[in-house]
């Protein structure tokens, strides 16, 4: 079963696998496991419809949105928190402390957005569309109807023959909780891609359920295999080592993914992601 990211809302499940699982399949191929996927061996757990508003269809504009729309505290927080990685893995992006003169939000917010539009990992995303992401993620973490929803797009999936949950940025955050909410299930590998579960105050401290002492819950039994990948350069995956967050049992990989670091599709056409995903399959 896969899991999508952020920025999905006017996609669908149809959609997204007939991108998806050609890129799974290449990654099989590079991992030494060509044929190892069957048609309809992948589903996929769509939810971002969840995120337009009522009453408009899939073919609708999204809102426009700039940066006068990033709320204050943690959307604030998660730009800069952006611009200062995409400073510090990319020389073009002017860090935020060259920024000096920049007193107050409106205009250290649109610095942000203006220095995230020289960052390769941005390259092509509009600012309304760096803001609506950004509020998705607010929006799930904040508002508990649609954080349920979400995870019952999981759960409606998971049944005895899912052997493996591959799940791309914030979807890695709803395949987490949704397997922590499913005890007994039989997922025998999660597989997370350019995850931000291991962002400390503005992800981590706000998962369901609440880490333990700075621990976060392992999601399944002692059978349950963790790999996380991440490009180096993904600023969405912050914290690329999820082993201080959730323990040395989390199997970490760096890829490199070029110029789009966050793309799910390179993720999962690399070998690391075959060989994870290879060997829930055997």
């Amino acid at each position: 079963m896969c899991v999508h990211g952020v920025g999905q809302q006017q996609s669908g499940e149809e959609q997204l696998l007939k991108e998806w699982i050609p890129a799974l399949r290449d990654g099989l191929t590079r991992a030494g496991a060509s044929g190892a996927l069957r048609p309809g061996d992948v589903a996929m757990a769509f939810y971002g419809d969840l995120f337009l508003p009522p009453g408009r269809t899939l073919d609708t504009a999204d809102p426009f949105l700039s940066a006068v729309d990033v709320a204050s505290g943690w959307e604030t927080d998660v730009l800069l928190a952006w611009w200062a990685e995409a400073a510090a893995v990319e020389p073009q992006v002017m860090p935020p402390a060259a920024a000096g003169t920049l007193g107050g939000l409106p205009s250290s917010v649109q610095a942000a957005l203006i220095a995230l539009s020289q960052s390769r990992f941005f390259a092509g995303l509009t600012e309304r569309a760096m803001v609506s992401d950004l509020k998705q993620v607010r929006r799930y973490l904040g508002e508990p109807a649609l954080r349920a929803a979400a995870r019952a797009r999981v759960h409606a999936l998971v049944g005895p023959d899912t052997v493996a949950v591959v799940a791309h940025s914030l979807g890695s955050v709803v395949a987490y909780e949704a397997l922590c909410a499913l005890p007994g299930h039989a997922v025998r590998e999660l597989i997370t891609l350019g995850s931000p579960l291991g962002i400390r105050n503005l992800i981590f401290d706000r998962l369901d359920p609440a880490p333990v002492a700075a621990r976060g819950a392992w999601p399944g039994s002692d059978l349950l295999g963790w790999t996380n990948i991440a490009d180096a350069g993904d600023v969405v995956a912050l914290a690329k080592d999820l082993r201080p967050r959730f323990g040395e049992r989390v199997v970490c990989r760096l890829v490199p993914n070029g110029s789009h670091a966050h793309d799910a599709t390179h993720y999962l056409g690399k070998a690391e992601t075959g060989q994870a995903l290879s060997a829930a399959l055997r």
